[in-house]
């Protein structure tokens, strides 16, 4: 990695009215500076900028021995630069208060008892919260407390566990990684005194998010740390500017990376000319550039520099001689999983190039007189057959094999045992046999029989298992390729000159796609990124994202998602979402997750594999003591025994098929890459699952509590009446009630304020019309509201022209003290008892009015309730609305237990008095009052059209906001751990059958024996047929409604 250095005039701040060198800070005060010398040693190169900090490096010596040298402070210091301290060079927060989360690649684990070691290290680190390892996927999942432990440190920790560890960079490589605040310095010229220094920290200090500034007369240099949340740089240089000064951003604390593949470099002098234009960009902190694969790191000020103008930088000063595209993180580890399985295929067809010539010599050239004359001849102390065999088997055993060693030896420095150490012990046990009774018959002239066939057989049949198992293991990942492939690799950027016109248009990569950037979109083509569009009008088929397989309409102002297919007019679009922000970007995050994580019944997997390997190690033993002495003690006929073989041997090898036929991966993989393929089937099908435990919950669910509003219904109210009983006219009562409700975000208040603008205009209020226009519709003809307030559960209240205005139910008004008389509760009642909401309006100390409101239901609703009747699934509705409307619709749908009036918190209550007789309780909702509810049921299921809060409270996300979707969660995850079972069945019956098998338990009545290369390929294929056993839920279908309930259509 190539380091940039400190420009010499930013090497001064002042402190305290004088000026200090360059700063280091002790780790417990990173503001607390002293002075260090001012070189480091490192490479330097270009303009300023900032180095990394090396806390890491010395973390990892003083964990291994202590700081070298004496004590005192000065171990505790360290050369860094200005603004090391205040580098982000983590992946994004965890969400949890100071915390972080980062992704490891983990090379080298082969079942779960080597993911068990590897998060045993990581727990066992300090600053660890939490740690994930799946082996399917060959990644760790670290939440950790940065001021703790760093990166370096987690991936030392694996590699301490006889692993390889490759932090993995953020889902969108070229995303800003943002921090609560930034250190900026600004040149600032123009000033000639202290009065003009004075000025510009007064002028700074005064700009909202600045939190200190200091300002250098000496070297025309500012430092400004403020919140980019709340103020940008331009505006900070806006402002310095604005008091007569010039000014311009030198660099920031802000840090992010950028992984680009550079196409065009053939030779060393390349590498300088690009080396040499990277040195003097601006905004380029350091760089490192890897000729055999040909990608560029790049670690960059963005605050400064962003990676589109560092791509187009690069490549406009090379004259268009290299050519850079970004490189996106999963198909860089396609890449490798791809690599991988290759690298198995060239090892399996090596050992089976090599092995097929022992296991020809050994069964077929005896029956060839002139070619077995051949392996006769003797050639020194062994014969041309035994010197063949043994040079053939060691390339194998020890070369091809040497994979199995070193596997086998990190788990046993590590106090833990894998199936590598069983594949090793077997392999070593009968090779080792083998030159043993070489050596012996050279040595005595007794020559026993050798197996050096089993050895390379042996080998050949597990690297085949695993280069199949590698093969299948792909195909459970296939939705995160497919979701991945979605996103389309380029985009068309409009460029506008500053009044907004456009100029031009370029193809940039979709992954260099910036906030507020203008995009064309031609029909046929897909959507590059989230945002509105500007102009243009089409349909667009959002399937692959929603599930929903009508295309939707877009006009100005309508949202589209990224990777969508644009189907008929050309558009114009502005990126408002892009890198993780976007929608796909999510659904792909949420699915890896959901991917990694570990169903509660995999901790019996997890618990039999740590035990597994000593127990089988034990049982051979066993065996091979058993069958020795029962030979020695005369316990069977010397008839039993191989040809030319005796009592020792014959034991050797059953204990060899022991050990070599026992598969703990059948049991390692049964639930992992069974929840794989499921969460990728869900997500094909619209439903998101956010993780195993989920999933296993889902498929036990006893009651499922639906929302009504939003949830059963359409969420699209209406108001069907309007009643005044007072004197006042309709158009002023509904007038009064629509700027009342203007600043309501509830659905019912929406609803009210578009039925007195349709009343008030005589528009169609279905028509599309321009948000902006309505907008000054509304704001044009309202009264002014002061003091609104909403009340969840009841209503709002405002004042309007100094009197109060109450909205909302019956509680809001007796809380207030205002009457309903009898006429207008029996008006209120007919509402209710027709399925509609009636809404009371007061005035002052009097009831004006009531409004009627109504909220079709779903039209699936009725049937996914019975649906759930016939799974043996009891519902329940739960609502805020009075108990009359709450019965109607209740009645609608054939939902017998309703729950009325339940305030939003009540609505946890609820679920968990459910939750008492120990049944599992789902809860489908959609508002953010549902959330408390989503997150006390055991399964909380968003519905995908509905609030962000309550997707982040769920653990089902149904992205089509179709309730059939209810029905297919919950059938996917019972058809899930159907086949778990079954996986788990098969594993475990395989390991009860075949290990007496390899023993030789049923040799004396059947004359069964398993050679211990047969018993080889059976361990291999156990795992692959498991994994294969769990791709059959890639035929998952969708079950129709009609059959639940048994209906026969003609």
């Amino acid at each position: 990695m190539v380091k940039r250095p400190f420009d010499n005039a930013c090497k001064e701040t002042r402190r305290n009215g004088r000026f200090l060198p360059r700063f280091a800070f002790r780790s417990g005060d990173p503001r607390a500076p002293v002075p260090v010398p001012a070189t480091d040693g490192a490479e330097l190169r270009g303009p300023p900028a900032v180095a990394a900090p090396r806390r890491g490096r010395r973390r990892r010596r003083r964990r291994r021995g202590g700081p070298r040298g004496g004590g005192g402070g000065g171990g505790d210091l360290e050369d860094v630069r200005l603004l090391d301290s205040y580098e982000d060079n983590s992946p994004a927060s965890a969400g949890e208060g100071g915390m972080r989360r980062v992704q490891v690649r983990v090379t080298g684990m082969t079942c779960a008892a080597c993911s068990n070691s590897v998060e045993e290290a990581l727990r066992g680190v300090d600053g660890v919260l939490r740690a994930s390892v799946a082996l399917l996927q060959s990644k760790a999942d670290v939440v950790y407390d940065p001021g703790l432990v760093e990166e370096v440190d987690i991936k030392n920790a694996i590699e301490d566990a006889g692993f390889e560890a490759e932090i993995l960079p953020e889902p969108n490589s070229s995303k800003t990684k943002q921090q609560k605040t930034l250190l900026g310095q600004f040149t600032i010229g123009g000033m000639t005194c202290a009065a003009c220094v004075n000025s510009v920290e007064g002028i700074l200090r005064s700009l909202p998010g600045v939190k200190g500034a200091v300002v250098a007369l000496a070297t025309s240099l500012g430092e400004v740390e403020y919140d980019p949340a709340v103020i940008s740089k331009d505006d900070i240089v806006d402002a310095i500017e604005d008091a007569g000064f010039e000014a311009s951003l030198v660099q920031s604390s802000q840090q992010d990376k950028i992984i680009l593949g550079v196409a065009g470099v053939f030779s060393g002098m390349d590498v300088v000319f690009l080396e040499g234009i990277l040195s003097s960009l601006k905004g380029v902190r350091q760089f490192r550039f890897d000729g055999t694969s040909g990608e560029l790191d790049i670690l960059f000020d963005p605050e400064v520099v962003t990676s589109r103008s560092l791509v187009d930088s690069i490549e406009e000063a090379s004259s268009g001689k290299f050519k850079l595209h970004v490189m996106s993180p999963y198909s860089r580890m396609t890449s490798k999983d791809v690599e991988e399985t290759a690298n198995m295929f060239r090892l399996f067809t090596s050992s089976l190039f090599l092995s097929i010539p022992v296991f020809l010599i050994r069964v077929v050239c005896p029956r060839i007189p002139m070619v077995d004359s051949l392996l006769l001849w003797r050639c020194g102390p062994f014969l041309m057959g035994d010197w063949l065999k043994w040079a053939l088997v060691s390339v194998v055993q020890f070369v091809i094999g040497r994979r199995f060693y070193a596997a086998a030896g990190r788990a046993l420095r590590n106090g833990s045992t894998n199936m590598d150490v069983l594949v090793a012990l077997g392999t070593s046990a009968s090779y080792f046999y083998s030159v043993g009774a070489l050596l012996y018959g050279a040595l005595t002239g007794f020559w026993s029989p050798t197996y050096f066939e089993t050895s390379s057989m042996l080998i050949t049949f597990v690297l085949l298992g695993k280069y199949l198992e590698s093969l299948a293991k792909g195909k459970t990942s296939d939705a995160i390729k497919k979701l991945v492939e979605l996103a389309p690799a380029t985009a068309l950027l409009l460029d506008k000159d500053k009044g907004g016109r456009c100029i031009g248009e370029r193809e940039i990569d979709a992954l260099l796609i910036q906030p507020g950037d203008t995009l064309k979109v031609l029909p046929g083509t897909k959507v590059p990124a989230d945002g509105t569009v500007e102009w243009g009008s089409s349909y667009v088929n959002e399937s692959m994202v929603t599930g929903e397989s009508v295309p939707a309409p877009k006009e100005v102002n309508s949202s589209v998602i990224g990777g969508t297919i644009n189907l008929h007019g050309a558009l114009h679009i502005r990126a408002t979402k892009v890198g993780s922000d976007a929608v796909l970007s999510q659904i792909i995050s949420l699915v890896e997750t959901a991917q990694m994580s570990k169903a509660p019944i995999q901790k019996f997997a997890d618990f039999i594999a740590s035990i597994f390997v000593p127990t089988v190690v034990a049982l051979s033993f066993l065996t091979f003591l058993g069958w020795y002495v029962a030979g020695a003690f005369g316990a069977y006929p010397e008839e039993w025994l191989p040809d030319k073989s005796n009592y020792f041997v014959l034991a050797l090898m059953f204990s060899i098929s022991v050990v070599v036929i026992s598969c703990p991966c059948a049991l390692g993989l049964a639930t992992p890459t069974a929840v794989m393929v499921a969460t990728g089937v869900g997500a094909n099908n619209g439903v998101l699952i956010k993780g195993g435990e989920a999933l296993e919950s889902a498929q036990k669910v006893k009651y499922v509590i639906f929302d009504k509003t939003g949830t059963l219904t359409q969420g699209k109210a209406t108001v069907t009446t309007a009643k005044v009983f007072n004197e006042m006219d309709r158009g002023q009562f509904l007038n009064l009630v629509a700027s009342a409700e203007a600043s309501s975000e509830h659905p019912l208040g929406k609803a009210i304020v578009e039925y007195a603008r349709h009343f008030h205009f005589f528009d169609d209020p279905s028509e599309t019309d321009d948000a902006n226009s309505k907008e000054s519709k509304i704001s044009g003809w309202l009264q002014d509201v002061t003091g609104f307030s909403a009340l969840p559960g009841k209503g709002i209240q405002c004042f309007i022209e100094g009197k109060q205005v109450l909205v909302g139910n019956r509680k809001l008004l007796a809380e207030s003290g205002i009457d309903i008389p009898t006429h207008v509760e029996n008006f209120v009642v007919d509402l209710e008892e027709s399925a509609k909401t009636g809404i009371l309006v007061a005035s002052g100390d009097a009831l004006i009015g009531v409004l009627g409101v109504a909220d079709p239901l779903k039209r699936e609703a009725a049937v996914v309730i019975e649906g759930l009747k016939k799974m043996g699934i009891r519902p329940v509705m739960v609502t805020g609305d009075n108990w009359r409307t709450a019965r109607a619709v209740a009645k609608e749908v054939s939902i017998e237990d309703v729950r009325a009036e339940v305030m939003p918190a009540g609505k946890a209550e609820v679920i968990c008095s459910f939750q008492k007789d120990g049944g599992i309780v789902a809860m489908v909702g959609d508002g953010i009052n549902d959330s408390p509810a989503l997150a006390a049921a055991d399964v909380g299921m968003a519905i995908g059209a509905g609030t962000d809060i309550a997707i982040e409270a769920a653990d089902y996300v149904l992205m089509r906001n179709n309730l059939e979707d209810v029905i297919t969660a919950i059938d996917l995850s019972r058809k899930t751990f159907a086949r778990i079972r079954w996986n788990y069945v098969f594993a475990m019956a395989y390991n009860v059958i075949a290990i007496p098998a390899a023993a030789g338990v049923f040799f004396p009545w059947l004359k069964i024996v398993l050679p211990p290369w047969v018993a080889g390929a059976c361990m291999a294929f156990s795992s692959v047929s498991v994994v294969c056993s769990s791709l059959l839920l890639r035929r998952y279908k969708k079950p129709r409604l009609t059959t639940i309930l048994e209906i026969t259509v003609e």
